[in-house]
């Protein structure tokens, strides 16, 4: 009888060991995992500041185009005006 409990301690404890070895082991990889998790999210928060400043370039770049292009169609306007006026006086003359 006396081996049986000896055998049954020896067995328990391997289990109990085998157990805490799992539990340490997960708690490691878990961690890791995290780690490299965080590591990833920096990196995409990083690449999308990045993408959104380049749309605000772009979007920068569009305002200032329809500026232009409005400027361009005054100075047309302001051109065929004058030459209106220039074909008027040569006209009276």
């Amino acid at each position: 009888m006396q081996i049986d409990i000896t055998a049954l301690i020896c067995a328990a404890l391997g289990i109990v060991a085998s157990i805490t070895v799992a539990a340490i082991q997960s708690h490691a990889q878990h961690s890791e995992t995290l780690s490299e998790m965080n590591k990833r999210d920096a990196l995409q928060a990083q690449r999308i500041e990045q993408l959104e400043k380049k749309v605000d370039k772009h979007n920068n770049l569009i305002e200032r185009m329809f500026k232009a292009e409005e400027n361009i169609n005054l100075l047309d306007e302001k051109v065929k005006v004058a030459n209106h006026r220039l074909d008027d006086l040569e006209k009276k003359g």
